[in-house]
């Protein structure tokens, strides 16, 4: 029996919105998976029930992003914070450099963390101006020798995002895909090696998905811890050890959820149709709403704003707290307004949140 529940407008940033019907099933399954009578999450991953669910998100994966036979996916745990240690860990060869494209928070923990392992530099950088833009690309300065070049796609924080991606040549181009991958539909050949946390767009927090080309594979180091080898879940198809079942399967569910809404082309006409409904709120204004990006590098993902005065901006969240709207609020370290539209928001919930902003701006102008 389902309990009927009333669901929220969920704008969190991560962990973020699943999509209902996913939950459901999962609801359904939970007790006796497919008639093992077990919960998936007490199934051997070593079982055939198991590898199953494994490999048929794996496939699903590639089918939805048309990944090239030149590439392989990974299920990885640590989230993408382990993934800014593991690629120059991995990658950074003695001798060669890599460079880093900067564009908010998450871009400078993975040059950090490369710092430790090798030389690093800037290939571009939007800082000086609050990280409101993304670089153009012929802003970007790398060299032909590089070990990789990386890029962050979409920035949670100051709610910018790439709209086309560098053609580099012979340099591996690496991309954090965390918070938008599965949004739209990508040249997967382009990049070398693309990673993302699921709990945007894929799926619950715990699994980590890796594309990485064949090749890069090869290049990789060998001295360094086996858990930390990309080439160890690769040969064992990310079953080395206990993976994240239950996440994985949920993962492959919403898989499931974008196939039958049409893919990635019916999924990011969804998003640029929210993305508008509160752009176009804000650029209605007259300035009572300030958004942070500058239009041309605006996310669909994190849609982030500010009012006019600190004091406007906390009646305005505590009354988006009271009609329910859930993860307003901008990241700690800058403040403001956010609205994360992923995937499994509905339409619905950004027309109620334009309507509640309307509503605002009309009360307290």
């Amino acid at each position: 029996m389902k309990l009927q529940v009333q669901r929220t407008y969920n704008f969190n940033a991560g962990p973020s919105a699943l999509p209902i019907s996913v939950l459901e099933k999962a609801q359904e399954e939970l007790i006796d998976f497919r008639g093992t009578g077990m919960s998936v999450m007490e199934l051997s991953h070593r079982s055939k029930a198991y590898e199953d669910v494994h490999n048929q998100a794996i496939a699903s994966l590639k089918e939805l992003l048309s990944i090239p036979d030149t590439h392989e996916v990974l299920f990885l745990q640590g989230g993408a914070s382990l993934q800014f240690s593991m690629i120059p860990m991995n990658f950074l060869q003695t001798g060669k450099k890599a460079g880093y494209v900067m564009t908010g928070s998450w871009s400078e923990k993975a040059f950090t963390e490369a710092k430790l392992f090798g030389e690093v530099y800037h290939a571009a950088s939007t800082k000086e101006g609050n990280y409101r833009s993304i670089p153009t690309l012929d802003q970007l300065q790398y060299n032909s020798t590089d070990a990789y070049l990386h890029l962050t796609s979409n920035n949670t924080i100051y709610g910018t995002q790439w709209k086309d991606f560098p053609d580099t040549g012979d340099v591996p181009l690496i991309a954090d895909m965390s918070s938008d991958i599965l949004s739209k539909p990508i040249d997967v050949s382009k990049f070398a090696l693309i990673y993302a946390g699921a709990q945007k767009n894929l799926g619950p927090s715990g699994v980590t998905v890796v594309i990485i080309r064949k090749d890069l594979l090869e290049q990789a180091h060998t001295a360094i811890p086996t858990m930390l080898k990309y080439s160890t879940h690769s040969k064992n198809n990310s079953l080395y050890n206990t993976p994240p079942t239950f996440g994985i399967y949920m993962l492959g569910e919403v898989l499931n959820w974008v196939r039958e809404l049409g893919g990635l082309s019916a999924i990011a006409e969804q998003n640029e149709k929210k993305a508008n409904l509160i752009y176009e709120t804000i650029d209605a204004s007259n300035g009572f709403y300030i958004g942070h990006a500058t239009p041309d590098s605006r996310s669909l993902m994190n849609l982030t704003f500010n009012l006019a005065s600190k004091d406007l901006e906390k009646k305005f969240l505590e009354q988006a707290k009271q009609s329910g709207f859930v993860g307003v609020n901008g990241h700690r370290s800058i403040g403001g307004c956010r609205v994360s539209a992923y995937n499994a928001v509905p339409v619905e919930a950004c027309q109620a949140f334009k309507e509640f902003m309307i509503q605002f701006q009309t009360e307290n102008s």
